[in-house]
């Protein structure tokens, strides 16, 4: 069957979604329905819907409904079978980490997609140096550090031990071969020096340590916080395998001496610094984590190729960007040159 990108979701799309859903509530809990369907965002990765479902004894359980975008292959970061093996596996870890998977389903065909439903928790989810609201340094603060803790408490799962010994590890060669592949599809003018920038992280990258689980977009934008906690990371559509500093160094960029492009220019956040938070990693983790400035360098090379990756996409669909994507438009050259910089 020809792929086609569903863009928006439908009533009909989501009363077929509904019959479905329904049966699998009926199997997960004996006596239980569901009351609520109703889509909360679209997106390329997974549409997702808020969902209620009515016990045997009138209680209620919210929850969450992750799904594959019908029309294409459920691949790569479209893959909610392999989210939901990731959660379940995570699943009795030192403290809560992600939300509890209820359960998933595998696709019927590319316009019956699979999915999962999982607990619906409470939280806002706030990016400190992107948000319009100011919050008090104080518990921007205590936020970060709590995710440092959270962090620390994921890399210290053994994958081996919690069913994914058949997960390849992501060799840092690998991530780095990844990107460059991604800046050779962009135009000219968002390559910067693109292809050095690459060489000289390729001829220097370090000693991986040993393979943890990576969230692969590790930040508190994509946390649900109460107060000065994380109550659980969300969004792990690109988990993977690999060395603990490709997460650690990417939710070091989102602090306000990072000076990331996106941020508006002058907004101050109040965030820890860069050093505070790996000392802070380091103390959670009990070790030292060496040569962090090839992957703050690494960081910066892949935030350059995605970002490039997702203007190219709104440029070709003459979909207009939100303010802090326009401002990575003249940046990514920049960020390709910080690369270089920071190797150096």
């Amino acid at each position: 069957m020809a792929q086609r990108q569903v863009d928006r979701v439908d009533e009909t799309m989501v009363e077929q979604l509904r019959t479905r859903v329904a049966a699998s509530v009926a199997q997960w809990r004996a006596g239980s329905r569901l009351t609520r369907l109703e889509p909360l965002t679209g997106g390329t990765s997974s549409l997702t819907f808020v969902m209620e479902v009515v016990g045997p004894a009138g209680d209620t359980t919210p929850a969450v409904l992750k799904v594959a975008p019908p029309g294409l292959e459920p691949v790569r970061n479209r893959d909610v079978l392999r989210q939901a093996r990731l959660q379940r596996s995570l699943e009795g870890s030192e403290r809560p980490i992600a939300p509890a998977l209820f359960f998933s389903e595998p696709g019927l065909s590319l316009d019956e997609p699979p999915y999962l439903a999982m607990e619906l928790v409470a939280g806002d989810c706030v990016e400190p140096t992107l948000t319009d609201e100011a919050l008090p340094a104080a518990q921007v603060q205590a936020r970060e550090l709590d995710a440092v803790g959270v962090l620390a408490a994921l890399h210290a799962i053994v994958p081996d031990r919690v069913g994914l010994a058949a997960e390849p590890v992501t060799q840092l060669s690998a991530e780095v071969e990844r990107w460059i592949k991604a800046f050779t599809t962009l135009p000219v003018q968002m390559q910067g020096d693109y292809e050095r920038a690459g060489q000289l992280l390729l001829d220097t990258a370090p000693e991986a340590l040993p393979p943890v689980i990576n969230h692969g977009d590790y930040r508190l934008g994509n946390a649900l916080c109460a107060g000065d906690r994380v109550n659980a990371v969300i969004d792990w559509e690109i988990w993977s395998v690999g060395d603990p500093r490709v997460d650690l160094s990417w939710m070091a960029y989102f602090l306000d001496d990072a000076d990331h492009p996106a941020v508006v220019p002058g907004w101050h956040a109040g965030t820890l610094s860069r050093g505070e938070l790996v000392s802070a990693y380091e103390s959670a983790a009990g070790r030292t984590m060496p040569a962090m400035d090839w992957f703050h360098a690494l960081t910066r090379f892949k935030e350059a190729s995605i970002t490039g990756l997702l203007i190219k996409r709104a440029d070709k669909l003459n979909r207009p960007l939100i303010p802090s994507m326009e401002r990575m438009r003249p940046a990514l050259p920049r960020l390709v040159q910080e690369t270089i910089e920071l190797i150096g």
